[in-house]
């Protein structure tokens, strides 16, 4: 079973992107806090939400209409 939540430098391997990328390029603009990323207790440390970013990939990799971020596989809103 594959990690629910891993670190920027584990989502980077995941990806192919480096770390740098993760964090200056998609987090916030892509990957968005409280659906993608958290941050535990409010402190600094970042860890992702691998399932979540993977379906969200995948869906907009097959150009339909369920990569909106926030959204469910239905179309509902998630909190």
């Amino acid at each position: 079973m594959a990690q629910k939540y891993v670190t920027t430098a584990v989502l980077a391997a995941l990806m192919g992107y480096t770390p740098s990328t993760i964090r200056n390029k998609l987090k916030d603009s892509v990957l968005l806090e409280g659906i993608h990323y958290y941050r535990p207790f409010g402190g600094r440390k970042t860890l992702y939400d691998w399932q979540v970013i993977e379906r969200d990939m995948k869906a907009h990799s097959l150009g339909n209409g369920l990569a909106m971020p926030g959204q469910d596989d239905e179309g509902a809103t998630r909190g």
